[in-house]
């Protein structure tokens, strides 16, 4: 390099401002300090579960495990306990539809605390695989109350909760989390009140963030494709005792099915300072199958 030439690039260097970063070092705690409730937590395969372990591991002050199943929650809260000491424990034994439990783990936790950084809606049911001609009314609400209203409720709860300040912190903040499904975003993938339902998280997800514009409080969806978890177990498990295993997940470009650390991976970036500009959003992780139209090579005619 010539001397004027490295006398330009230093002048260049010299007039760049250090780079402004948003979030602490990608290697280190994500949720240092905070407090997040999770609903969905009971299954022992569940993104719940896997989540719970994520939040716990990136340094999360609380965390509260929900579920209207309890068989699991004492053994997941002993497990976490053992591995991260330093992270406070609860679990909540309610309907993730039910509003006035909603926001007493809420208010249980800003009492507690003084704040309340995440609210991961994750509970769910598939209802019945049956052709919605066969769907009664009442089975169809009641998957529309337990996969949709459910995030509403945490959104309406949540969002006034995050904005509350304190000395550890200064300024309102929040995350919350919907899990929607791929089936919320393209047909096929679900039974119609399941997939009406997880449609329904991801437009709940993006009118919120924006009626809560200004706030710092962000909403957004997950919507997984076909993961192993309680609610898939008997698909995985039939599929391993035929032998055709290897046939789940074959339209997508991954070619396979999901884990469930692989959606609560998202979910923890999605509650994280790094996701700060992130709002509004579904967030496919479905291995690629809503990135296209699943079709046979060769047999498109």
């Amino acid at each position: 390099m010539s001397d004027k030439a490295r006398q330009r690039v230093e002048a260049i260097g010299k007039q760049l401002a250090p780079v402004r970063k948003v979030a602490g070092a990608s290697s280190g705690p994500r949720l240092q300090g905070k407090v997040a409730i999770i609903t969905g937590t009971n299954s022992a395969l569940g993104i719940g579960r896997a989540t719970s372990y994520q939040f716990a591991e990136n340094g999360a002050k609380a965390i509260y495990l929900c579920d209207f199943d309890n068989s699991n929650l004492e053994s997941h809260k002993r497990d976490i306990s053992a591995a991260f000491p330093n992270v406070q424990v609860h679990i909540r034994q309610f309907d993730a539809g039910n509003e006035e439990a909603v926001k007493e783990v809420v208010g249980h936790a800003i009492k507690t605390y003084g704040r309340l950084d995440v609210f991961f809606a994750n509970a769910g049911i598939v209802g019945k695989p049956v052709h919605f001609k066969d769907v009664e009314k009442s089975e169809f609400m009641k998957v529309m109350e337990t996969n949709a209203a459910s995030v509403f409720l945490a959104a309406k709860h949540a969002a006034p909760a995050m904005m509350k300040t304190s000395d550890e912190k200064p300024a309102p903040w929040g995350s919350i989390i919907g899990t929607a499904s791929v089936a919320g975003i393209r047909s096929n993938a679900g039974p119609t009140a399941y997939s009406a339902a997880k449609a329904a998280v991801v437009s709940i997800a993006q009118t919120c963030a924006y009626q809560l514009a200004g706030t710092n409080i962000r909403v957004n969806s997950i919507c997984p494709g076909l993961i192993e978890t309680g609610m898939t177990a008997p698909t995985f498990e039939t599929a391993r005792a035929r032998g055709t295993e290897k046939k789940i997940g074959q339209l997508n470009p991954l070619k396979r099915g999901g884990n469930a650390d692989e959606i609560a991976r998202v979910a923890l970036f999605l509650a994280s300072d790094e996701a700060s500009y992130v709002n509004g959003q579904a967030w496919a992780v479905d291995g690629g199958l809503s990135a296209g139209h699943p079709f046979v090579p060769g047999k498109i005619a």
